[in-house]
């Protein structure tokens, strides 16, 4: 039945466009954005687990940064103690030297004392964003011989999320404490009091006769009397510890810098891992979308030319009423 009034071909042809026109949207929405999913609308599920996980690499972002921060810090102390055992070294060979009799050893101190000012200046110095992990004073409001460095980030499968750490004890490395410490080796590696009978630790920290630090200890007054020359080979028995100690620190601290440097490539993997992760749920598929494109194009101007078919097909009812 012919009917001016429904038209039904035109109305099946005008669904169809339509249909193609909605089609083309979503497809150019995509190539302009790159995004499958990019939002909610889109997929819910994969548009909130993008969201979530985006969230999750920026949080991992600053973990990365954190750990830039403190592997510089572990990398300062380090530094400062590698060079501070080279001048302990030369500290050594200067009290070895002065064993020998009849040299003198008023100037051999003159030459010990500027390399002990070089061991207060290394420590001082190996500071890095307002912290010195080598010169502290135990004694301060807050101080903490904890160091820790974030290092992960972490989502658990019920949604909740923690921040894991690598701590680092700076009471093994320390080089200088001007707190008042009295338990044995529990002050730095440098004012650590050692008995000048034994050139061993003494045990009380404290106690000012008989003994002496590297950073503090004096040769210019001692003879070649038997008694001097045996608190001449203790200086050099407790300085020999001290590079002990110190040896002993800066693998430490090496080891820490391998720790850290390894969980900074981990970190980098795990957001290269995230983002290949979020893009398989919600980045478009360009070659895919440029294809569909341009089907849905031939199909639009189809589907126009369709209408207008449709539309004419009512002008022959006019030609009835034509005499």
């Amino acid at each position: 039945m012919s009917s001016i009034l429904t038209n039904a071909s035109a109305m099946t042809a005008l669904k169809s466009l339509q249909a193609t026109n909605k089609a083309l949207s979503t497809t150019q929405a995509r190539i302009s954005t790159g995004y499958r999913v990019a939002e909610a609308s889109d997929n819910a599920a994969y548009w909130s687990i993008a969201t979530t996980m985006r969230s999750d690499s920026k949080a991992l972002l600053t973990v990365q940064d954190a750990l830039g921060l403190g592997a510089a810090k572990i990398d300062i102390a380090y530094t400062g103690i590698n060079n501070t055992i080279d001048v302990v070294d030369e500290i050594k060979a200067k009290l070895v030297a002065a064993r020998e009799p009849g040299v003198d050893r008023s100037k051999i101190q003159a030459e010990i004392t500027a390399l002990q000012g070089q061991l207060v200046s290394n420590a001082a110095a190996s500071s890095f964003s307002g912290e010195n992990w080598l010169s502290v004073d135990s004694d301060s409001p807050g101080y903490n011989s904890a160091k820790s460095i974030v290092a992960s980030f972490t989502r658990a499968s019920d949604g909740t999320v923690s921040v894991s750490t690598i701590t680092i004890n700076t009471d093994s490395v320390k080089l200088f404490d001007a707190g008042a410490n009295t338990v044995t080796g529990g002050v730095g590696l440098l004012d650590g009091v050692y008995d000048e009978t034994t050139g061993a630790l003494h045990a009380d920290q404290t106690t000012a006769a008989g003994v002496f630090t590297v950073a503090t200890l004096d040769i210019a007054g001692l003879t070649n009397n038997a008694a001097d020359l045996t608190r001449l080979d203790n200086f050099i028995k407790g300085v020999d510890d001290a590079i002990s100690r110190m040896t002993k620190a800066a693998s430490d601290l090496g080891a820490s810098k391998k720790r850290v440097a390894l969980q900074v490539s981990f970190v980098n993997s795990l957001m290269d891992a995230i983002e290949r992760g979020v893009g398989a749920l919600v980045d478009a598929d360009m070659n895919k979308e440029s294809t569909r494109l341009q089907a849905l194009q031939v199909q639009q101007q189809l589907g126009i030319q369709g209408l207008s078919i449709a539309n004419s097909s009512v002008q022959g009812i006019l030609s009835l009423f034509q005499g």
